[in-house]
């Protein structure tokens, strides 16, 4: 548990927090001169009665500066172009001559991105302008259509729809463990040589379960501020982070630890959990590897969620990553299935390769395969994908090490009170 906790202080004091679709903060003149306006957000607006609303505290200073939002639609190419050419492209342009203002985005068939920049007289002088301009204070709330029509609605375009599917997944969560609580419990309390595989698997679920509730709560609050909590987001997914670790570390451990136990001695107890300092040595390098990329592509990406699109090095650093290991792992499970005699094992191997793979392959399969979906559609698409498939490759895993048949051959031991069981027979009271 206490390392647990250091991780996770760690985390929270050095990764940024989640950020929401209602902005604060300064508009810059020396910002906006540096990049030819300064950036502030990007949101994807969708149907009709979309709004942008803005507010200030110094209003006297903006028009001061002749101060104005500009929206464009996309940035790409604009490093090609001049101050002035790349002011003057913009779509949307907005004077911030009042406190607040409302301003309604076209109509449009499908959502588009639009992004927000802020730049004023001095954006494209060149003379210097330091120590004569003060900074303006503000706040941005972007809102698309609910289902009425009216401008409400906090979540950009790639983002509806979550908040109903985490909701959803919670209530799955929930009934599963009103079903499977109590034998699962049992089948802990009795140990074997499978014990910690059951144990990690079982804190590996928690974790997913809690990362989706933190993630629920959230966007609870993000749909009626447009902010939500921010501290929250960022907990969700550090216990996604943690998930991912501890399975990696289980799944490489336990396939190492076959194949060397195999080569030193006799296949007395094939299937247990049998680590070595190489077994080990392999899985932390691993674990080290993939937690140094989960950290760096949070510091790299400005929208932070438990699964990106994968556009910066470390996303696709992170993507090469999974595959490799899913390769290593092919190539290790092939060695023991080819050269086992045992149908019953070599059954059991194979599920756990499906296993494997699926919690491994999910996120660059579902990655790829998003490049041909439109914008709004890949976030959700890979979030919404990823999550099902290493929920159902947890379940797989759980029905594989408890099964009756096979949970006799790994640790010895028989019971019908085992939940999940592959058997279709009818099953005793318990």
């Amino acid at each position: 548990m206490y390392p647990f906790l250091v991780m996770l202080t760690a985390y929270l004091h050095c990764v940024p927090l989640a950020k929401g679709k209602t902005v604060s903060g300064v508009f810059r003149s020396d910002a906006a001169r540096e990049n030819n306006g300064q950036y502030i957000t990007k949101f994807l607006f969708h149907g009709e009665n979309a709004l942008l609303v803005y507010r200030l505290e110094d209003v006297s200073t903006a028009m001061q500066k002749s101060a104005k939002l500009l929206l464009y639609q996309g940035l790409q190419g604009s490093d090609n172009l001049s101050c002035l050419e790349h002011i003057s492209g913009a779509q949307l342009s907005v004077a911030l001559s009042t406190e607040e203002y409302n301003l309604t985005i076209p109509p449009q068939p499908f959502p588009r991105a639009w992004h927000v920049k802020y730049v004023d007289r001095y954006t494209c002088q060149e003379t210097d302008i330091s120590g004569v301009l003060k900074d303006i204070r503000f706040q941005i709330t972007m809102f698309n259509p609910d289902a009425a029509g009216n401008p409400l609605d906090h979540f950009s375009a790639e983002e509806a729809g979550l908040h109903s599917f985490y909701f959803l997944l919670i209530l799955a969560y929930f009934v599963a463990a009103c079903v499977y609580i109590q034998p699962l419990w049992q089948a802990l309390h009795k140990g074997g040589p499978m014990h910690t595989v059951l144990k990690v698997l079982s804190a590996a679920l928690l974790l997913q379960a809690g990362s989706a509730t933190f993630n629920y709560i959230h966007l609870a609050r993000y749909s009626s501020d447009g902010i939500g909590a921010p501290l929250i987001g960022s907990l969700a997914e550090f216990c996604d982070m943690v998930s991912q670790i501890q399975m990696l570390y289980m799944l490489l451990s336990l396939c190492m630890g076959w194949t060397l136990s195999r080569s030193r001695k006799a296949q007395g107890k094939p299937l247990q959990w049998d680590t070595s300092p190489t077994s080990t040595a392999l899985a932390l390098s691993a674990v080290i590897t993939q937690g140094a990329l989960l950290v760096w592509e949070q510091f790299e990406d400005a929208e932070h969620n438990s699964y990106h699109a994968h556009r910066s090095m470390a996303g696709l650093l992170l993507i090469a990553l999974r595959i490799i290991l899913a390769l290593l792992l092919a190539s290790i499970l092939y060695q023991i299935i080819t050269s086992e005699r045992s149908t019953l094992k070599r059954d059991f191997y194979l599920s756990f390769a499906k296993g494997c793979f699926l919690w491994f392959l999910c996120h660059p399969v579902l990655v790829l395969s998003s490049v041909v979906l439109n914008e709004h559609q890949r976030e959700k698409v890979i979030t919404i994908g990823v999550i099902l498939c290493q929920a159902i490759s947890v379940v797989i895993l759980y029905r594989l090490f408890l099964s009756r048949s096979l949970y006799w051959e790994v640790s010895s031991l028989s019971s019908v009170t085992l939940p999940l069981t592959m058997s279709r027979g009818p099953r005793n009271r318990y």
